[in-house]
This record gives structure tokens, C-alpha cells and sequence, in this order.
């Protein structure tokens, strides 16, 4: 059935082997697959389980963990919450998952209290916002975030395991050596203040990855979180390829449900679209126009590049979505399929989407 995601194990798993090459080998860093971006699939998730070089496998959802969390203690690996925890979760985050990324004292309080009663206790990661301004404790703040650390260090049901920040997600800020190296003076703070090494200070994500290969990684730094470098072979701080790695391990295929030669102007007042946008278009004549059975709701079509690069993308609306075939007209007909390679927001939109199917080879 279409449209389907086509999923190359060998290719992810080549992937992860470069990003550890970087990472663990080059960088001296541990390294987290964050498993959203394929919604956690399982057979996914179980491969990058069972990597050697693999420490943690971490996720924006608790839902997702859950869906591997009987995998960590067989393989030696820990699950981690990206997204800070929200209050009506916190039961089942303590149950099913090793670490959080947390930033509000409230919560910590609250994930303290939840693990003692499950007889746990549950790792703590404080995050410091360095100017992107998502989530974190402002970096300017540095006695608020040494009088958490503290006040962390001294509860039960819950460890201080380490620090960590996130660039470019929000702000677009770009990872440097400079405000890296802001994280990294704070937590040498932390750790006189607690008397103690921290286990991880985790550098942000595919985004900072460049800073290895480019021998500009701040020394402290031990931990990446590495989604797109994995999946799609991508730095996200200035998009370059990540070393080793290639774009086309999951793609997405299409089938052709119309196939016709028609204006490339629509006839009549241009309105707004079935998503409040006043389109744009180019008059290109007669053109062949081609409609696929994918959309907006399962995916960003502006997003696909097509593998054949005769085919231009058009547009698209909810459920169907349109190609120029005009160069290759003849090449294709009804019921043919069209492979795409993905961006980033494409293949989360595909993957979350119940309408596209998977497919692994």
C-alpha cells in the first residue's frame, strides 16, 4: 500500500557507525539517538538498541519510551525524556524512563516525591538556556542555577546526572565554541558547589555535531543528541553532510492517482487555500501535472525532493499533492510511484502520520 516509508536498516545503521565515528571515537563524547523523528518505531529502535556504541536512546515523548522501554536493561542502555516533564506524566515517566531533562524546581520536586513511592530514583538532567531561548535556567542566572543544583543534590529519589543545553531548535542560535563553553564554566561550578563530577554535560544536537570535525568542541563537553545526523545524514547548524553518513536511508514513495496536461495557472480570483495561504503561481503553460495520494495531513510536501529530478513539486493540499512531470512526460502513468528523499519536518510528519505505511528493507 502507498504511500509508504521505505526504511534501510543497513543504511541507518552505516549512519549511526558514522555518527559514532565522530561522536564516541573523534569527540570523546556519549551519544543519545533521539527515536521521534520515526515515532519511535520498534524495529528501529531495537537495531539502535542493540548498537554497541549506542549509550542512550532518547525521546520528546513519554509515550514513545514507553514503547521501548523493556529494551534498555537487556541491551545496557538508558532512555531519555527530551522534552521537559509535565506535571500529569510524571508517574509514568518515573516508571518507564531512566533520565529527564528538567529546568522548573517544581517539577524535580514533584519527580522526587512520585520516585520515592515507587522506590526509584530517577536521574536528573538541569538544563541551561544559553540565548536560544527555549527551554533551560538563563544562563545569566548562575546563582539561581548553583542553588538548584544544590537543593537537587540534596533529595531523595532523584540524582543530579548531569547538565545540558539546546541551540538552533527555537532561536536558530548556532552551537560555537563560545556560548558552548558558557555551559561548560557553569557546570565546573556545579561541581565544586555539589563536590562532585557530573556524569554528562550533554552539548546540544545534530547542530553541534560540526564542532568535532572542526576541532572546536569545548573539552567538557561529553554528550550529543543526535536525531537528524542519524536519520538524514545532516549537520543542522550550517547543513553540511555529517561525515560518513548519506541522506537516503528512509525515503518516501508515492503512487500517481491523475496524470494530465493541464494549465499551470489556475482560471479564476485566487483566493485563499484549504490553509488560509494566498498561493503564488508561475505561468508555465500547458504543463503535465501529475497528483499523487499524499498530502499535508501526512506530510510537508515542500519538504520531498524527488528522487528523479526531472519532477518538480507544485503544491499540494490535504490528501493529494502536485508534481510538474512536464520533463519527463511520457515516463510515468496512473498507478506508477514517485520516490522522495526527505527534510527534516517531512519525515517527522510522515512517520507520525497513520495514513503512510512502513516498509523495511
Amino acid at each position: 500500500m502507498y504511500p509508504k516509508l521505505i526504511i534501510d536498516m543497513k543504511k541507518l545503521e552505516s549512519n549511526i557507525d558514522a555518527c559514532a565515528k565522530i561522536t564516541r571515537d573523534d569527540g570523546g563524547c556519549s551519544m543519545m539517538i533521539v527515536t521521534k523523528c520515526l515515532c519511535a518505531d520498534r524495529v528501529v529502535c531495537e537495531m539502535i538498541a542493540k548498537h554497541p556504541k549506542v549509550d542512550f536512546l532518547a525521546d520528546s515523548r513519554v509515550e514513545n519510551i514507553k514503547k521501548y522501554s523493556d529494551l534498555m536493561a537487556p541491551y545496557g542502555k538508558q532512555s531519555v525524556l527530551l522534552r521537559l516533564p509535565m506535571m500529569c506524566e510524571i508517574e509514568d515517566l518515573v516508571k518507564h524512563v531512566d533520565i529527564s531533562q528538567n529546568s522548573e524546581m517544581a517539577t524535580i520536586r514533584a519527580i522526587a516525591e512520585e520516585a520515592k513511592k515507587q522506590g526509584k530514583t530517577h536521574r536528573i538532567i538541569l538544563m541551561v538556556d544559553l540565548g536560544d531561548l527555549r527551554e533551560g535556567m538563563f544562563y545569566q542566572d548562575e546563582i539561581k542555577i548553583l542553588e538548584a543544583a544544590a537543593e537537587i543534590e540534596a533529595m531523595d529519589g532523584v540524582e543530579l546526572y548531569g547538565m545540558g543545553t539546546n541551540l538552533t531548535c527555537y532561536g536558530a542560535i548556532i552551537p560555537k565554541n563560545d556560548n558552548l563553553s558558557i555551559l561548560c564554566d557553569i557546570a565546573g561550578k556545579v561541581e565544586a558547589k555539589i563536590g562532585r563530577k557530573l556524569e554528562l554535560i550533554s552539548g546540544g544536537n545534530s547542530s553541534s555535531i560540526y564542532l568535532i570535525w572542526k576541532n572546536d568542541m569545548p573539552e567538557k563537553i561529553s554528550n550529543l543528541r543526535l536525531g537528524e545526523s542519524f536519520l538524514l545524514g545532516n549537520d543542522t547548524a550550517y547543513g553540511e553532510t555529517d561525515p560518513g553518513t548519506c541522506h537516503d536511508a528512509v525515503l518516501v514513495e508515492a503512487q500517481i492517482i491523475e496524470l494530465k496536461d493541464k494549465p499551470s495557472l489556475p482560471i479564476g480570483e485566487v483566493g485563499k487555500d484549504a490553509f488560509g495561504n494566498v498561493p503564488e503561481y508561475e505561468d508555465r503553460g500547458i504543463i503535465s501535472r501529475a497528483i499523487l495520494g499524499i498530502g499535508k495531513q501526512d506530510t510537508e510536501v515542500d519538504g520531498m525532493i524527488p528522487l528523479d529530478e526531472r519532477i518538480e513539486v507544485l503544491g499540494g493540499s490535504s490528501d493529494h499533492m502536485i508534481l510538474d512531470m512536464t520533463k519527463c512526460k511520457g515516463d510515468y502513468k496512473v498507478g506508477d510511484t514517485v520516490k522522495f528523499r526527505l527534510e527534516y519536518g517531512a519525515l517527522l510528519k510522515a512517520s507520525t502520520s497513520a495514513y503512510v505505511e512502513k516498509e523495511y528493507i
